[in-house]
């Protein structure tokens, strides 16, 4: 399978602007023969500032929704990324798409707000663990930004079968660091190949208005912690060629998922524990 982060400058409530980028980087991208392009987080119009209408943004986010499954019909591409969902009864999501030749086939909710921008105040969390589906004759999931954070739920992927984990944030300069390890160590853990794009520019972030710059160091790591691709300030794709076949003969070599005790863990973590 042949994959693509599609990293830029995400301009928050510039959802034309955006799309354009988005646009010209999926046709540039299907005639290089990718199957598979990952956006970044909130991909569409940002994150909201303290004068934003979240009703009004998850409605300019569904139109942007709707032109990006129509370029992933027409393109013949899977699609992956993130930006305003509709949440019944609360505040909206941010919610993971893929869109496999303009169908709708995997959504994921963020579990894990990012407290530090005040995500709370502008998004509900999400409940459900990482799961994937079947794409091309390969299983695909999808995670975003801060809940790479957090084995709780990224193991749930694993047991799933994910073999491409695609993971779209907004990680900036001061961690990335943080960025670079959890991404490899999660495939390395998770014996999966993990496809992680990164937006670049400069912003001010969330409710409490945090100036951070990103670098755009997007990433596409093997299973076995080799780093096939990895994005600079100026890239707007970063490629790379994936062997599925890798991750099945790695996991019947070091067969984690048989050698786990679960029934250990729960005992561990149950309140009753001593």
């Amino acid at each position: 399978m042949r994959v693509a982060a599609l990293q830029f400058d995400v301009r928050r409530g510039a959802s034309v602007e955006n799309l354009a980028v988005v646009e010209d980087g999926l046709r540039t991208a299907a005639r290089a023969g990718v199957e598979l392009v990952v956006l970044p987080e909130m991909w569409a119009s940002g994150f909201p500032d303290p004068s934003s209408d979240l009703a009004s943004l998850v409605e300019l986010d569904a139109r942007s929704w709707e032109r990006m499954a129509k370029l992933s019909r027409e393109l013949g591409l899977a699609v992956a990324g993130s930006a305003f969902g509709a949440a019944a009864g609360g505040l909206p999501r941010n919610r993971a798409r893929l869109f496999e030749r303009g169908e709708l086939a995997l959504e994921h909710d963020k579990v894990h707000l990012f407290s530090p921008t005040a995500e709370t105040e502008s998004f509900s969390a999400g409940e459900a663990p990482l799961r994937g589906i079947d794409l091309r004759g390969t299983r695909v999931g999808l995670a975003i930004c801060y809940d790479l954070r957090f084995p709780e739920l990224t193991r749930s992927a694993f047991l799933d079968g994910v073999e491409v984990l695609c993971a779209c944030a907004q990680w900036p300069l001061a961690r990335a660091s943080h960025w670079r390890a959890l991404v490899t160590g999660l495939a390395v853990q998770n014996q999966c190949f993990v496809v992680a794009c990164n937006r670049t520019g400069t912003d001010v972030i969330g409710r409490r208005e945090l100036v951070l710059e990103f670098p755009g160091n997007s990433l596409v790591v093997s299973p076995h912690g080799e780093v096939l691709a990895e994005g600079r300030a100026n890239d707007r794709l970063v490629v790379a060629e994936l062997d599925v076949a890798l991750v099945r003969e790695l996991r019947r070599r070091v067969p984690v998922e048989r050698d786990r005790r679960p029934a250990l863990y729960a005992r561990w973590n149950s309140r009753e524990a001593p």
